[in-house]
């Protein structure tokens, strides 16, 4: 019996438009915000233009996440979007109440009550970070693995306190490992895949196949 023309494979997975919309979020969304640290450090932390291409940056990151999560299984991949998806929250929020300081606005980060949601959902993006290197362990260079999870825990050392030259080189280092991640290609679990062509029984010949 002739091979079903709907089966799906790994590879056919990893070459849709919307696996190579995923894998090219790896190269931009780094670059986007080391861009907006680099505005950050020369600029100054409530600089309006380096909090735009902040958000756009963070709205990047958010897509990364969706490819780190389709690059892992189980527990560790739905505890990742639960944590990336609060983290995707944190980050942005950050960048636009950047936006509300450069208008004269009260500093979340400085504020009491409801505002201090802001500080947890902006820990669980480093965090998004870190869970996402333990997804690559064995999909993709042992290095850039280990230079994403370094990365992770620089992270807010640099955000926190306000480090410039920190924060430029931490995203410097996004911009390599999650490019070399990228230029990997890693595939998806064999387990997400649908069963092949040869694995569906065929008729023997001379038999109808009932």
């Amino acid at each position: 019996m002739p091979a079903r023309s709907g089966s799906t494979t790994v590879s056919d997975m990893t070459s849709t438009p919307l696996d190579r919309l995923l894998t090219g979020s790896l190269f931009v969304a780094p670059a986007v915000y080391l861009t907006a640290d680099l505005l950050y450090a020369t600029r100054g932390w409530d600089d309006p233009t380096a909090a735009v291409v902040h958000v756009l940056g963070a709205v990047g990151y958010t897509i990364v996440l969706v490819r780190l999560v389709t690059l892992g299984d189980g527990v560790l991949a739905a505890v990742l979007l639960v944590v990336g998806a609060f983290g995707a929250a944190g980050d942005v929020a950050y960048g636009f109440n950047t936006i509300h300081v450069s208008l004269g606005d009260t500093d979340l980060v400085d504020a009491t009550g409801a505002a201090t949601l802001i500080k947890p959902l902006g820990l669980c993006f480093p965090l998004t970070l870190l869970l996402g290197a333990v997804v690559l362990r064995g999909k993709a260079p042992t290095w850039a693995v280990t230079l994403l999870a370094v990365s992770a825990l620089a992270w807010p050392v640099a955000h926190i306190g306000n480090i410039g030259w920190l924060a430029v080189a931490v995203n410097a280092a996004l911009v390599t490992a999650l490019g070399a991640v990228a230029l990997q290609s890693p595939t998806r679990p064999a387990a997400s895949a649908s069963p092949s062509a040869a694995a569906i029984p065929t008729a023997e010949p001379g038999r109808s196949g009932r």
